[in-house]
């Protein structure tokens, strides 16, 4: 009886082990906040002083499996009619053929296809960067600023910083009076789902 009791006991601890060795803690999946997300871009005017700007209200989601950084992922957009300047008349002309030309190529993304862990907090991400109609791949570091449970849900927070070439994505217009060099800062939190 006791032989049994054993056997039974030893076959059930295996079951169990094996169950747990079995089970894989899901990815974690978040929706960015467009209210607290931002693009923010540095071009030369002149070649005399820079000139900033920012798009507004950026979407997108990212996953991020804990375990196995490969399988994780960032899809990023902004809409091109949400240049913001601070100035209405430059905003129009942002959007016009000269620039972005808004109305042929609405929205700006960033769809990565891979990441890999590169330290504490750091993911070195490769994706491919839609602007102006023209896919090119780029690498970022995003970098997670933070993540907490707040009264506005669970919520973590991400950055980066790359620079580009607007000629490369067919955006030639003003060249000399604007310049080629565009520096971007992207910051946006996003909420658990």
């Amino acid at each position: 009886m006791r032989m049994k009791q054993l056997s039974a006991a030893v076959v059930m601890g295996m079951v169990f082990s094996g169950a747990a060795a079995t089970v894989a803690r899901a990815a974690d999946s978040f929706k960015i906040d467009p209210i607290h997300g931002t693009v923010i871009y540095r071009i030369n005017h002149l070649g005399v002083a820079n000139a900033y700007g920012r798009f507004d209200e950026p979407t997108g989601t990212v996953t991020i499996d804990k375990d196995d950084a490969s399988k994780s992922s960032f899809n990023f957009e902004v809409q091109t009619t949400k240049v913001d300047t601070g100035n209405p008349k430059r905003d129009q002309h942002l959007q016009s053929p000269d620039f972005f030309n808004a109305k042929q190529f609405p929205t700006i993304t960033f769809k990565s296809t891979s990441v890999k862990s590169s330290g504490d907090n750091k993911y070195e991400v490769a994706g491919d960067l839609t602007l102006h109609g023209v896919t090119k791949p780029i690498t970022v570091t995003m970098e997670k600023t933070g993540e907490a449970q707040t009264q506005m849900g669970y919520r973590s927070g991400w950055q980066t910083e790359v620079d580009l070439k607007r000629s490369d994505y067919g955006m030639k217009g003003l060249q000399g009076v604007v310049g080629d060099d565009v520096h971007l800062i992207i910051s946006f939190e996003a909420v658990k789902q």
